[in-house]
């Protein structure tokens, strides 16, 4: 069942402002339970982690900042 326009600006607001802090939580916890590694490999690993958490929700957020389709379509 596709989530309508409206819809979607609302669950990737929710994703934005509790899905990705914990992530950012979870993330810096993961890597610490370790030895600090070099910063090179530190980076890569927070912009990997990055890359697989915005990958699950990349059909939400695709065309969030357009205006609603359908109400393009009702002013006609």
């Amino acid at each position: 069942m596709p989530l309508g326009h409206r819809a979607r600006k609302r669950w990737s607001l929710v994703v934005l402002l509790v899905g990705m802090p914990l992530w950012i939580v979870t993330a810096v916890t993961v890597v610490g339970l370790f030895e600090r590694p070099p910063l090179w490999l530190e980076i890569l690993v927070y912009v990997g982690l990055g890359l697989v958490w915005i990958v699950p929700f990349r059909r939400l957020f695709l065309g969030v900042g357009q205006p609603d389709p359908d109400e393009r379509r009702d002013r006609r």
